[in-house]
């Protein structure tokens, strides 16, 4: 199923996308994400942001002094895509100009990028861009994870999940020490979080050792949670023939034997319930979590971690595809997030339009208009935007303190001298 929405039609993207960044875009969010308190000075103006225009013209480097300039030149360039880089040396809009090897990236979110399509060989409902509700839970389990994973193995604090758009997820850890990561130390903590190894011609993609690392053991608790339902019942990995001999071929010695088995078995849940009596025999193997692993395990795009110099989707970018935002999500509430129900730009267009109307009938009786600026401010408040945008307060919010939290902590260790 392709993740679009009847009321969106592409055509319309050049028309809808001056009134998204007049109107709606949370440039006052945005900024103080990005600003982190403008400690150290220049940390914005230092940004690359990179812009993708109309008819797939790419432009890099680009770079703001502050929030102000940031929404006039988006209003005036409305780009239909908004990736965010690193942070550099200088300002990346000058990079032409300054002496060469000094413009080098210094700092940047450590971040991870998690697509369906990674998990095509382990779909059966869905492949390449298309997702559906079924699959959609692999996305639910991959946040669970890894969230637990970098906030209880990493200490990581500030962590940003956002919904890319039509078929994946991202993830920004904000932390000051995540910001400042050597590459060999965020290719370090992605191949920490790597279980799933190997291309599409490897069978076999997860190998575990004894004893099993309590990281992978609670990925393997996040996933009982969800396995029999998930891939039993709902992606009926065991329906067919052919399904099976894919789950069979990670364990080789037992293949044979419950083949058969497999034949005479009814349905999916007989078929599961064979597979764990067998497994479960042989006490010093881990076939059965290999398998769980291997079809629900997150699938991270290591090269996205790794480098300083990677570009990433921004949030509340709008994807041209389904016109869907890029949108926070809310950890706390993940099994109730529906890709389908995020608003599109044109839902958000006409739900405007249709507010704006309403007040001017309203107030037809009263005289004056209400100034731009101002009533800019509160438009998203009248869309289904309302509650991304708070999730994104509420985590900027928790950054802040903890920010100020840590300056007074600091405050009072010198003052004690």
């Amino acid at each position: 199923m392709a993740l679009t929405d009847s009321r969106y039609d592409a055509a319309e993207l050049p028309d809808l996308l001056p009134i998204y960044y007049r109107r709606l875009f949370p440039y006052p969010q945005y900024f103080r994400w990005l600003n982190y308190g403008g400690v150290p000075r220049n940390y914005f103006q230092n940004r690359e942001f990179s812009f993708t225009l109309k008819d797939d013209i790419y432009v890099r480097y680009q770079s703001f002094n502050n929030q102000n300039e940031l929404e006039k030149e988006m209003q005036k360039m409305v780009p239909y895509k908004i990736d965010i880089g690193a942070v550099y040396s200088c300002k990346p809009s000058q990079h032409n100009s300054v002496k060469s090897g000094t413009f080098q990236a210094k700092a940047k979110e450590l971040v991870f990028d998690i697509d369906m399509t990674d998990y095509d060989d382990v779909r059966t409902c869905c492949s390449s861009a298309d997702i559906c509700h079924r699959c959609w839970t692999l996305m639910t389990i991959a946040i669970k994870i890894l969230d637990r994973a970098l906030g209880e193995d990493f200490g990581f604090q500030h962590r940003l999940w956002v919904y890319s758009g039509r078929r994946g997820v991202h993830c920004w850890v904000c932390d000051e020490t995540a910001r400042n990561l050597s590459p060999a130390a965020r290719s370090a903590v992605a191949e920490y979080l790597s279980v799933v190894k190997g291309g599409t011609d490897t069978i076999k993609k997860v190998h575990l050792s004894h004893p099993i690392h309590p990281s992978i053991q609670q990925a393997i608790n996040v996933i009982d949670n969800y396995f029999e339902d998930y891939a039993v019942n709902k992606q009926d990995i065991f329906s067919s023939k052919e399904n099976w001999q894919k789950v069979l071929a990670l364990t080789p010695e037992f293949r044979e034997g419950l083949q058969i088995d497999f034949v005479k078995a009814r349905n999916s849940a007989e078929r599961w319930k064979l597979l764990q009596n067998e497994l479960t025999k042989h006490v010093n193997t881990y076939h059965l979590e290999e398998i769980k692993l291997q079809y629900c395990y997150p699938r991270l795009d290591v090269n996205v971690s790794k480098g300083l110099n990677h570009l990433l989707k921004s949030p509340f970018s709008v994807h041209p595809k389904t016109g869907r935002i890029s949108v926070p999500m809310d950890v706390q509430n993940l099994d109730k997030f529906d890709p389908f129900s995020v608003p599109t730009i044109s839902s958000l267009c006409k739900e405007l339009d249709k507010k704006t109307e309403d007040e001017q009938q309203n107030t037809s009786a009263e005289n004056g208009e209400e100034p731009e600026v101002k009533r800019r401010t509160r438009d998203y408040k009248k869309t289904n935007l309302l509650g991304p945008i708070k999730i994104f307060e509420q985590f900027i919010d928790k950054m802040e303190q903890s920010r100020t939290g840590q300056l007074l902590k600091q405050s009072d260790m010198e003052g004690a001298f």
